[in-house]
C-alpha cells in the first residue's frame, strides 16, 4: 500500500471553527476534529487516530496556545492527545488515558489492513497500532467553563457511549460539539463500557438544549430538530443496533 501525500483535511465553518479530519482512514474509524479560535487561547475537540502529527496542522490555524479536549477516551478521537501539554477531558476517563492498551480504547477488531487506503507514513502496521499515554491534565466534569478570553463553552457530562462522554456547549452562539452522544449515524451503545441506560438519560437532556448548530464526533452537522429526532428516535428504541462504526 502506499504512502499517503497528505493525512488531513480541512473544512472551515463560520464562528471561527475549523473541521479537520484522516479521509485515508476508513470512516468507522476517523472522526471530526474540532479547532475554534479564541481571542487568548483556542480549543481544540478530539484529535484523531494519532498515526500522523496532529500539532503542526493546528499550528497552520493558529499560533495561540491550545486547550485540548477529548470528548472521551476512544482511540480514534484522542490518538493526537499526547502531542498537547493541556489535556481536558472527564476524569471518569482518566485510567484510560494514563494507560492505554488495544482493548480499553477499543482498537482490537477495529483497526485493520482493510481501515486505510493509504498508509500514513512507511513501515505503519495497523495490527500494531496503539495509542500513546496522554494522562489528562485538566480534569472537568458538568458545567465546568472553558474560557477562551471572548468565547466560553460549557462542558456537559452526557455518559452512555462511555463513562465519561462529555460535549462542549457555547451558549452565544448555540453551538454544541457533541462527541460519539448524537451523530447523524449509527449510534454504538453495546460497548463494554457503555450504558443504553445512561444513554436514553443523556438524549433526554439534549432534547431541553437550545442549540444552533451540533458539530458532532462522526458525520455531517446538522441543527436543532434533527438533533431532537435522533434523541427521540434512540429513546423509543428505533436506532439502528449497534455495529463498529462509530469508535
Amino acid at each position: 500500500m502506499e504512502v499517503a501525500k497528505t493525512w488531513f483535511s480541512l473544512r472551515r465553518f463560520g464562528d471561527s471553527v475549523t473541521m479537520l479530519w484522516e479521509p485515508h482512514a476508513a470512516p468507522s474509524t476517523r472522526c471530526n476534529i474540532w479547532h475554534i479560535a479564541g481571542r487568548d487561547r483556542d480549543l481544540l475537540i478530539d484529535t484523531g487516530m494519532g498515526v500522523n502529527p496532529l500539532a503542526p496542522e493546528i499550528a497552520k490555524l493558529s499560533d495561540r496556545s491550545v486547550l485540548c479536549f477529548g470528548s472521551h477516551s476512544h482511540f480514534d478521537h484522542v490518538g493526537g492527545h499526547h502531542e498537547f501539554d493541556r489535556r481536558l477531558m472527564h476524569p471518569a476517563e482518566a485510567g484510560i488515558m494514563a494507560a492505554p492498551d488495544r482493548d480499553n480504547m477499543i482498537i482490537e477488531g477495529w483497526v485493520r489492513p482493510d481501515t486505510f487506503d493509504f498508509l500514513p507514513h512507511a513501515g505503519f502496521e495497523p495490527e500494531r497500532y496503539t495509542v500513546q499515554a496522554a494522562p489528562i491534565t485538566d480534569p472537568v466534569g458538568d458545567g465546568d467553563l472553558i474560557d477562551l478570553g471572548d468565547r466560553v463553552f460549557r462542558v456537559l457530562h452526557l455518559p452512555g457511549h462511555s463513562p465519561g462522554s462529555c460535549g462542549v456547549y457555547e451558549e452565544a452562539t448555540g453551538l454544541f460539539f457533541s462527541g460519539d452522544i448524537i451523530l447523524d449515524g449509527d449510534i454504538l451503545d453495546d460497548l463494554y463500557h457503555s450504558s443504553t441506560n445512561d444513554f436514553a438519560a443523556s438524549m433526554e437532556r439534549l432534547k431541553e438544549l437550545q442549540v444552533s448548530t451540533v458539530h458532532a464526533g462522526h458525520h455531517e452537522s446538522f441543527g436543532r430538530d434533527r438533533m431532537i429526532e435522533l434523541a427521540n428516535d434512540y429513546i423509543a428504541g428505533r436506532r439502528t443496533p449497534g455495529c463498529p462504526a462509530e469508535g
